[in-house]
């Protein structure tokens, strides 16, 4: 049987080849040596749902994070942060929890306590102080800082308590001022699909506010008209916030999504 060695040349190919391949992938496995990656909870807000995350859901997916979307019930401010609460304490693992316009004001109550949350991210959000209520925190130019007849249709609901009912935004106030800076179409398919607030919840006080013990990243829209762009920067300050400034109106998880998502990403690179 005749059988050859491999010529020493040969080998010393065949090993620079395999050093090539073993440099070219090691960049991508140094990048994931910090352990596993948070998982992102993202909580909407008043006059949306969870729909309103999907763009940048799916680039965080895309990234390799795992992702979850809680049904933010829009009912009262302390029971909405009572349900993210709980939803939170049956994971596992570290949490970057992000909140959109009232969900700040959820995610400020709800992540209050839990060890598991390492970062909070605030996009065009309500970040209160304990006993704040979240509609005088929109700003004195706010499209909301008007008559409330001129920007809601009240509806009432069963088993509401006396006085309170559902507040919807009027057509021209959700496709000029709360989805400005969306295109007109999308704008337009948006508005029937909005979830109401109640009136009571925007006139709840705010618990003890975890921003208080946990890193916060502030994504202020410099175009916001919901809540105004001196309203963000003055809670984001207070909060003790990073900020990052994106030319969005109030909804820029739906017309700049990317923007949104890098400052998720930055705030789940921290806590690694």
């Amino acid at each position: 049987m005749n059988s050859k060695r491999p010529h020493p040349r040969a080998l010393t190919v065949l090993v620079a080849i395999l050093a090539m391949v073993l440099t070219a992938v090691t960049p991508a496995a140094a990048s994931d040596s910090g352990g596993p990656k948070p998982t992102v909870v993202l909580v909407h807000g008043a006059w949306a749902d969870g729909s309103s995350w999907a763009k940048v859901t799916s680039r965080l997916q895309d990234h390799g994070y795992p992702v979850r979307v809680p049904p933010n019930p829009l009912r009262s401010l302390s029971n909405d942060a009572a349900t993210i609460r709980n939803f939170l304490s049956t994971m596992s693992g570290p949490i970057v929890l992000v909140g959109h316009s009232y969900g700040g004001a959820v995610i400020t109550n709800a992540a209050t306590g839990n060890p598991n949350v390492k970062a909070l991210v605030y996009v065009d959000a309500f970040a209160p102080a304990q006993g704040e209520m979240i509609f005088p925190l929109a700003g004195a130019d706010s499209a909301l800082a008007v008559d409330p007849t001129t920007v809601f249709d009240f509806v009432p609901y069963p088993g509401a308590p006396a006085g309170d009912v559902d507040l919807y935004l009027k057509h021209d106030t959700f496709v000029t001022s709360f989805a400005s800076g969306v295109p007109r179409r999308e704008a337009e398919n948006l508005y029937p699909s909005q979830r109401p607030l109640t009136l009571s919840a925007g006139n709840e006080p705010s618990g003890t506010p975890a921003y208080a013990t946990i890193p916060s990243w502030y994504v202020l829209g410099t175009g916001d008209r919901i809540i105004t762009p001196s309203a963000q920067e003055f809670m984001a300050l207070r909060a003790h916030a990073t900020i990052t400034r994106v030319a969005t109106g109030h909804l820029g998880l739906v017309s700049n999504p990317s923007a949104i998502t890098k400052v998720i990403e930055r705030a789940a690179q921290a806590t690694r």
